[in-house]
């Protein structure tokens, strides 16, 4: 298993493409207390309905709760479902210059059925329907603007008739000319049609499928096969409950076991896997690093209901579950601490980086920690001279929530993540600097 140290604090904002099949998922939510009496089918008494987009667009809300900025290449109908989902995504700040319309195309509608947390009718609405040619032209014509300063390309393909052999060859060509990795999240049995792509991640189902083997053979042979006549550069295989295999052009493999508490619902978990490595992929992490990302942010959406939306805030205290050191972050990556933060309050303790667990410091961060159990206590190590062994030693206490070391100062962190409390320890003493506007500005 990759370890993960840091991996997190490495995550910046990125701009992600995301090009693919729009549809509309609705939640019908209530609870079933009786049997109908005009049927033997259980009657479900409705609490409440919402909707959100689904297929790409629920890729794109992934990548948003990532931190990334996201433009899309897709279309949808001129019905309600349509006008909703571009509404929704506008109001995520997405750039939807390249969210079509198509006339007399009805937008696909998913409509699943929940009754105590758990879906027992899911009813779709959809025709699947080839994207007509002047409006591929006008998808072509406006791709080369849309695709300025991307810097990766995410391929969701649900089937629906949008990504044609020839749009798709395009948009990886136009990629490549600019060296922007292109990620795909297939669908059929003709993988073909994404040759030259960077990284394709099916399920196992689909693999067999693409490389026309029975499903007694080897998943070895079966992405060798793949690999041979797609032209890619990886193979990402998403394996349900047996995790995620990564496969390389040079006959490598790595596998990684899912991560997992409970599985209440698998809806939307390959979405997040496609997010989760653009976003890794794209801040230049080494693509095992960038798996396993993937492989734990969608280990916490099956945990939950429906499409759930996975932030950097979600893979921070995950991230901590499995190792203590994710919590150490540098100047350089602000990025990271500050998503991981977001909508928490916290508190900052300014120390000297050299030092060491005295009681005083053990006292102080006790005392900090106790006063609100919701609160993130962040710890500032200020000086030159860093004492690894202190740091360890600090990165193993619950008290601590995150330790920022190196590459800016007090003021810059509290600027960046407004703390609600400002604390240092000075001769034993814990100070509020809040109340001490001189300390704070000499700190």
């Amino acid at each position: 298993m990759v370890k993960l140290i840091g991996m997190l604090s490495r995550l910046g904002p990125v701009k992600v493409l995301v090009i693919g099949d729009f549809m509309l998922d609705t939640y019908t939510n209530g609870k079933i207390q009786r049997i109908s009496p005009e049927a033997p089918v259980s009657v479900l008494h409705v609490h409440n309905e919402e909707s959100r987009p689904g297929g790409a667009g629920n890729v794109v809300f992934n990548l948003a709760s990532l931190g990334a900025k996201v433009s899309v290449i897709g279309r949808v109908g001129r019905d309600f479902a349509g006008e909703e989902i571009r509404s929704s995504l506008e109001n995520e700040g997405i750039d939807v210059r390249g969210l079509v319309s198509q006339k007399r195309y009805k937008t696909p509608v998913k409509n699943r059925f929940i009754a105590d947390s758990q879906q027992v009718l899911r009813v779709d609405f959809e025709t699947i329907s080839p994207l007509p040619e002047d409006l591929e032209h006008e998808v072509i014509q406006n791709l080369s603007d849309i695709m300025d300063d991307c810097e990766i390309v995410a391929i969701s393909d649900y089937g629906k008739g949008f990504l044609s052999h020839s749009l798709l060859g395009v948009v990886i060509e136009m990629a490549k000319a600019r060296h922007v990795p292109v990620i795909v999240d297939p669908k059929g049995n003709d993988f073909t049609k994404y040759r030259g792509a960077t990284v394709i991640k099916p399920n196992m189902a689909e693999a067999y499928a693409a490389a026309r083997l029975s499903q007694d053979v080897p998943l070895d042979e079966v992405s060798t096969t793949i690999l041979k006549t797609c032209g890619i550069q990886q193979l990402m295989i998403t394996r349900s409950s047996e995790g995620i295999s990564l496969f390389n052009r040079n006959g490598t493999r790595f596998d990684f076991p899912v991560r997992s508490k409970e599985v209440k619902d698998v809806t939307g978990a390959g979405d997040t896997v496609l997010s989760m490595l653009c976003v890794a992929l794209a801040n230049g992490l080494d693509i095992n690093y960038a798996a396993q990302l993937a492989n734990i942010a969608a280990g916490m959406v099956i945990e939950r209901i429906g499409c759930a939306r996975i932030g950097l805030s979600d893979m921070a205290e995950r991230l901590m579950e499995f190792d203590v050191e994710n919590k150490i972050f540098d100047g350089e990556h602000m990025f990271a601490l500050q998503q991981s933060l977001k909508g928490k309050r916290c508190s900052v303790l300014s120390l000297e980086s050299n030092h060491g667990m005295s009681t005083a410091v053990f006292k102080s961060l006790r005392k900090l920690a106790a006063k609100d159990p919701e609160n993130k206590l962040v710890v500032f190590l200020r000086g030159k001279e860093l004492d690894r062994e202190f740091i360890t030693l600090l990165s193993a206490l619950s008290d601590v929530d995150f330790i920022v070391a190196e590459g800016t100062s007090l003021k810059e962190l509290c600027d960046l993540i407004e703390p609600a409390e400002i604390y240092a320890i000075e001769a034993s003493k814990l100070i509020d600097l809040e109340k001490s506007p001189a300390q704070l500005a000499s700190v």
